[in-house]
């Protein structure tokens, strides 16, 4: 029944992105309409449905240009406006990426793209999953911005900064925290920090800065294997785990502990917990 909740959340957000596909269909007005903050919306409806909201948006306006294009005489400038594309351009742009045509050989010969399908795949790996209240933690880290899986460079640079500035008696779990929602923002502008918990006072100098891990109730995954299968465990978290649970995300970012390295582990023994806050 817990899940019916989050899915009716699913459906009032597909109601209005079809009400409304020629206006406001920013990532806030969505996340509002669904009632999650912005950042665990996404990750939610990624999680659910298998596709990104930006990509759901993108498919859904030009499955309608193409059913306009092949049911109705409008000038295509109309229909790009009807679609969300002020600019015909855009449009043209768009629409021939997705179709391999553009917008005018498309009224000869096209096909209309599917409806959109709750994700309801069985294949998803099990994992185990706990809740767990956690204490505030300072934590020093180095910035990193861009592809996650290119996050390795920082932890290097945290490591071998903090070892070299004798902090080696202070530092606790390896931790990354990560910012930004993949399928959200462009993977060159994504933002996370790689470094280390800290047990003892330590005053910071860059490339080392200060971030609060924040306090409270976290769902904990436990994943082991290479870092690349993450994403997977994202998803079985976000989109079946958390609607089916009860529990309702709370705003923050995920961080990641990892109980041990690739340095000295093979990919398949990789441990990695991954924290999600909860309200």
């Amino acid at each position: 029944m817990v899940r019916h909740s989050y899915e009716d959340r699913l459906l009032r957000v597909l109601d209005y992105v079809y009400a409304h596909l020629d206006g406001d269909l920013s990532l806030d007005t969505l996340a509002e309409v669904a009632a999650l903050s912005r950042f665990h919306f996404h990750r939610v409806f990624s999680g659910m449905t298998g596709e990104t909201v930006a990509g759901f948006i993108r498919r859904v306006r030009l499955s309608k240009a193409s059913h306009l294009l092949l049911r109705s005489e409008d000038e295509i400038e109309r229909i790009a406006l009807q679609c969300g594309y002020p600019n015909p351009r855009s449009f043209t742009r768009a629409f021939q990426d997705a179709f391999g045509l553009t917008p005018t050989a498309f009224r000869a010969r096209g096909v209309e793209m599917p409806p959109l399908r709750l994700n309801e795949r069985g294949d998803y790996e099990m994992y185990e999953i706990t809740v767990e209240d956690r204490a505030p933690a300072a934590f020093a880290g180095v910035a990193h911005k861009g592809d996650y899986m290119e996050i390795g460079q920082a932890f290097e640079v945290a490591a071998k900064t903090a070892l070299s500035r004798g902090m080696g008696p202070v530092l606790g779990a390896m931790v990354g925290v990560y910012f930004s929602n993949p399928g959200e923002v462009p993977v060159e502008e994504m933002r996370s920090m790689a470094g280390f918990v800290l047990t003892g006072e330590m005053d910071l100098a860059p490339p080392l800065e200060p971030f609060s891990l924040a306090g409270g109730r976290y769902a904990v995954l436990r994943h082991i294997g290479p870092y690349t299968g993450l994403r997977q465990a994202y998803d079985y978290l976000y989109g079946k785990w958390l609607p089916e649970s009860g529990e309702e995300p709370r705003d923050g970012p995920p961080f990641e502990i990892y109980l041990n390295s690739p340095m000295d582990t093979a990919p398949e023994d990789l441990v990695t917990l991954i924290h999600a806050p909860i309200a």
